[in-house]
C-alpha cells in the first residue's frame, strides 16, 4: 500500500551469509566456493545475567501501569525545572516497563521465528535499550537531565527502522505463525512502540523547551494545543503530490472544505503519519483510475478533504471531544473481495498473491496492495529483496516514528495511531471498477465518480481528562 514500487533496474546478484556480508569475486576462485549453500542459522544469544535479572524484576510488577495522558501533559503545565525533573523520573520508571514487555514478547515467539536474523537483531536492540534505561542512575539536576535527554533521543533514533526490520523477519517466517498470530503480535508491538516513543519524545521536547524560553508556547511537549488540520493537510499533500508526480507522472488537485480554520490539541507527527498514508492511497488510486481511461491528466478528479470542527458527545457519562477528517477520492473504490483485507498487514499473504490469484489485474488500486504490494520492499527472494532499506529510507516518509514504505502497513498502522487516543479510522468504498461498467466507458463517466471515503476521528487531547493508554 504505497506509491512506491520496486526498482526498475536489474537486480544485483549477490551471495549472502547470515551476517549479510557480500562475498567478493576472489571468494569464488576456490573450488570450495561451489559447496551447497548453508541456510542454517545460529540460535540467538541468550540475554546476559544482568538483563535476565532486570527482566524478572520488571515482570514481577503486575499489572503494568497504564499511560496517563493527563500526567504527561501536567509536566508542561507550567513548564518549570521541577516539572522537568518530575518528567525524567516518570520516563525512567515507565519506559523500562514497556521495553521489558516488548523483550518478553519477542522472547516468547516460536524458536524458529526467534532465530531469524531480523527478529533476533530487533530483540537484541530492545534488550540493550532496556538495560540502559533500567540501569540508568536517578537524574537529580538539569545538567544530568540534559545529558539524559540527548542520549534518550539517540536511543529513539536507533529504533527508527524496527517495524520494517521485523516485517522482513515475519515475512520470511510466515509459514511458522498464522496471519492472526502475526497480526496480534504486531498490533501489540506497534502500540507498545507508540507509548514508549510518546513518553520519550514528550520528555525530550519538554527538556528542550526549558532550555529555549522562546519556543512555541502553543506546544506542551509534543502536543500542539492549536494543531491546524488544514496546515497538516497542506504539508502532507505537498509531499505526497511531489511523490505522486515523480512516481506516476501526474497528481490530482486537492480541495479542502468544511471548516478549514478549526484547530484542536493533538500530536502533529501522529497526524502527519496518518494523513500521509491516507493521501498516498487516495492520490495513487485517483491517478491510476484516471489514466486507465484517459491519456491526459487534464480534468483529473480532485481529492477532497473535509474538516469538521471538534464536537462533544456523551460516552459513559463523560464528554469527549473529537476532530473529524474525511478524505474522499474518485479512484474507483475497493473491491468487495479486498475490503476484508485492507487493514491486514502485508506479510500475511505477501509474495503469495500471484499463486493464490489475488492479483487478478482487476484492481483494488493501492488498497489491494495491502496483501501483495509489500513484496517489493520486504523481499520475497526476488529482485526487490536487495532494495529493502533503499526503498524504505530513500523514498519513504521520515517522521521520527520510523519509516514505512512499500510494506502495506499504512492503513493498519494509521488505524492503530487513531485508536491510540480513543479515536477511529474507518473506510467506506463505492466500488466502480467492475467489468460490468467497462462497456459504458465510451459514453459515461460514472465510473470516475466512484471511489473511497476514509473517515478519521481524533480525540482532542486537552479535554481527554484522565484518559489512560
Amino acid at each position: 500500500m504505497t506509491l512506491l514500487s520496486a526498482s526498475a533496474s536489474a537486480p544485483v546478484r549477490t551471495v549472502k551469509t547470515v551476517s549479510s556480508t557480500v562475498r567478493t569475486a576472489s571468494t569464488f576462485s576456490s573450488p570450495s566456493s561451489f559447496r551447497r549453500p548453508q541456510y542454517s542459522r545460529p540460535a540467538p544469544q541468550p540475554p546476559s545475567l544482568e538483563v535476565s535479572g532486570l527482566l524478572s524484576k520488571y515482570a514481577s510488577i503486575t499489572p503494568p501501569r497504564p499511560l496517563n495522558l493527563s500526567t504527561l501533559l501536567s509536566f508542561g503545565r507550567p513548564l518549570t525545572p521541577e516539572s522537568v525533573l518530575a518528567s525524567v523520573n516518570y520516563a525512567l520508571a515507565e519506559i523500562p516497563r514497556r521495553l521489558a514487555t516488548r523483550v518478553r514478547s519477542l522472547e516468547a515467539l516460536p524458536f524458529i521465528v526467534g532465530t531469524n536474523p531480523y527478529v533476533a537483531n530487533t530483540l537484541n536492540g530492545y534488550r540493550e535499550s532496556f538495560r540502559w534505561v533500567a540501569t540508568h542512575p536517578p537524574v537529580t539536576n538539569l545538567a544530568d537531565n540534559a545529558r539524559f535527554a540527548e542520549q534518550l533521543a539517540d536511543l529513539v533514533q536507533s529504533h527508527a527502522n524496527d517495524i520494517p526490520t521485523m516485517a522482513k523477519g515475519f515475512q520470511e517466517c510466515s509459514r511458522y505463525m498464522s496471519p492472526a498470530q502475526i497480526s496480534t503480535f504486531l498490533d501489540r508491538a506497534i502500540t507498545n512502540r507508540i507509548s514508549v516513543r510518546l513518553i520519550a519524545e514528550q520528555h525530550i521536547a519538554l527538556s528542550q523547551a526549558l532550555e529555549n524560553p522562546d519556543a512555541d508556547t502553543s506546544y506542551v511537549g509534543v502536543v500542539d494545543m492549536k494543531c491546524s488540520p488544514k496546515a497538516m493537510v497542506n504539508m502532507c499533500g505537498s509531499y505526497v503530490s511531489e511523490l505522486c508526480e515523480a512516481t506516476l507522472g501526474a497528481t490530482p488537485p486537492v480541495i479542502i472544505d468544511g471548516h478549514p480554520d478549526a484547530t484542536f490539541a493533538y500530536v502533529p507527527v501522529h497526524i502527519e503519519y496518518m494523513l500521509t498514508e491516507i493521501l498516498k492511497n487516495a492520490f495513487r488510486a485517483t491517478v491510476e483510475q484516471h489514466m486507465k481511461y484517459h491519456s491526459s491528466s487534464r480534468s483529473m478528479p480532485p481529492v477532497t478533504i473535509t474538516l469538521s470542527p471538534p464536537f462533544s458527545r456523551q460516552e459513559a457519562g463523560h464528554p469527549s471531544t473529537y476532530m473529524s477528517i474525511r478524505v474522499r477520492d474518485q479512484g474507483g473504490g475497493v473491491s468487495q473481495a479486498n475490503m476484508a483485507r485492507i487493514f491486514s498487514y502485508a506479510f500475511t499473504t505477501a509474495g503469495r498473491g500471484a499463486e493464490e490469484g489475488f492479483d487478478d489485474g482487476g484492481g483494488g488500486g493501492p488498497y489491494a496492495a495491502q496483501h501483495v504490494g509489500g513484496s517489493a520492499a520486504i523481499g520475497s527472494g526476488g529482485s526487490g529483496e536487495a532494495n529493502l532499506f533503499g526503498e524504505i529510507t530513500g523514498k519513504g516518509l521520515q517522521t521520527g516514528l520510523g519509516t514505512i514504505a512499500g510494506l502495506g502497513y499504512g492503513l493498519p498502522m494509521s488505524q492503530l495511531y487513531a485508536k491510540y487516543f480513543g479515536g477511529s479510522l474507518d473506510l467506506m468504498s463505492l466500488e466502480g471498477w467492475g467489468k460490468k461498467f467497462r462497456f459504458r466507458i465510451e459514453t459515461s463517466l460514472d465510473i470516475l465518480e466512484t471511489g473511497t471515503d476514509v473517515f478519521l476521528k481524533l480525540r482532542c487531547l486537552d479535554e481527554a481528562g484522565d484518559f489512560t493508554i
